[in-house]
């Protein structure tokens, strides 16, 4: 008897067949739970923020990663968000400056005036900085303003002579 008789099939043509069914099936649902994600994701995305709960670490409780309530917030002069020092040109400093760098990269450093020109034009040649147009006199104000060098160092020189010396007496046992 012969196995290709019409409405017989090959047992090996009917495995292929069933292996190749079951990966098309797979397929299709993968397709179909994505699309259901998607559904989900466009219907309730904005409702679907993880970072608003706490890290706890220890017996400590960190909000680093969610800080909503701190965004605007400013202690003794000093946007606590960007680290950066609050005052008239901020606001532009902030949207130029921290749109590519932290804030704590540019209250690191200090410069004069000429300085930070010179920081602008290389971060413009080769990194990629926009020109900042009639923004650029307001964000040099603030930095050389904010971020100027300061003349003293870790600390002022000992005045010898104006100290009141002694002599310390030993006693030998």
């Amino acid at each position: 008897m012969s196995n290709n008789l019409p409405g017989k099939r090959n047992p090996l043509q009917t495995k292929l067949w069933l292996s190749n069914f079951g990966l098309l099936m797979t397929v299709l649902k993968t397709f179909v739970f994505g699309i259901f994600l998607v559904l989900l994701y466009a219907l309730f995305g904005d409702s679907f923020d993880f970072q608003k709960t706490p890290i706890q670490s220890g017996n400590r409780v960190s909000n680093s990663v969610a800080m909503d309530d701190d965004w605007d917030k400013v202690e003794n002069g000093i946007h606590l968000q960007t680290g950066l020092i609050y005052d008239a040109n901020f606001d532009i400093v902030r949207a130029h400056c921290t749109a590519c760098h932290s804030g704590k990269l540019v209250a690191q450093n200090r410069a004069t005036r000429e300085g930070w020109l010179q920081m602008i034009r290389w971060m413009q040649e080769t990194q990629g900085l926009w020109d900042l147009g009639v923004n650029e006199p307001k964000i040099l104000d603030y930095l050389a303003k904010n971020y100027a060098p300061e003349e003293v160092g870790r600390r002022t020189n000992i005045d010898v002579a104006a100290v009141e010396w002694y002599i310390l007496e030993l006693e030998n046992k």
